[in-house]
């Protein structure tokens, strides 16, 4: 259970998160909409601990992890926009960095695992500068949940990515929920969000929530 409450963050005087509050639970996709520049990445990257809040409580099965980086480590994956990887150095490379050398571990996944289902083993020996977008994008997933995390965060996974990469990451989101996994995602896209059985809306630094399936006409009124 992840149970998010009161997130505040201020940049320059200016109040960004107001005291957003959400709660996910085993199994469930939830997804985050609002306009450019609402917060969403700001609040995606409190919840990692990529960034301190100013205030407010994010607790994983009844544990208090925020501001424990050691902690949300631990127990959160995280997707960001931007991939965080050595272009000069192959996938698997880049990959044994993630896993800490442990190989017998990325062997099991690229054999058995989040590697695997993303079919990163397609293109280990490739210079990471040389993927493509979408290959990048699989690559950071499946980097990012090398410790096998039970929650992941993803900001905007599918952007300017084609379908077929687009299908492969909306696949493994359906089989990672499957298996009891919680996703806290935010993204524009509607098959993406699809996937999602929890929506919230953030404007005003506030997070109201939504019902699913709304079209995109629905979902830009509210923002």
């Amino acid at each position: 259970m992840l149970e998010v409450d009161g997130i505040c963050k201020t940049y320059r005087k200016k109040q960004v998160l107001s005291g957003v509050s959400l709660t996910a639970g085993p199994g469930q996709c939830v997804g985050i909409v609002g306009g450019n520049g609402c917060g969403k990445t700001t609040l995606l990257s409190i919840l990692a601990g990529a960034r301190k809040a100013d205030k407010g409580s994010v607790k994983a099965d009844g544990m208090e992890i925020l501001g424990k980086p050691a902690l949300q480590a631990a127990k959160i994956a995280y997707v960001p926009q931007e991939n965080p990887f050595m272009d000069e150095l192959s996938v698997k490379d880049n990959l044994s960095l993630w896993y800490k050398g442990d190989r017998s571990a990325m062997k099991r996944d690229l054999e058995d695992g989040p590697a695997a289902m993303l079919g990163i083993n397609q293109f280990l020996t490739t210079p990471v500068g040389k993927l493509s977008g979408g290959m990048k994008k699989r690559l950071s997933i499946a980097s990012a949940l090398a410790g096998h995390e039970k929650i992941l965060i993803m900001d905007e996974p599918g952007a300017a990515l084609d379908l077929v990469c687009k299908e492969i990451i909306q696949e493994y989101m359906k089989q990672y929920i499957k298996d009891g996994g919680i996703i806290i995602l935010a993204s524009h896209e509607l098959a993406e969000l699809a996937v999602c059985s929890k929506m919230y809306v953030l404007k005003n630094g506030m997070t109201e929530e939504i019902p699913c399936g709304l079209t995109v006409a629905q979902l830009t009124a509210r923002f």
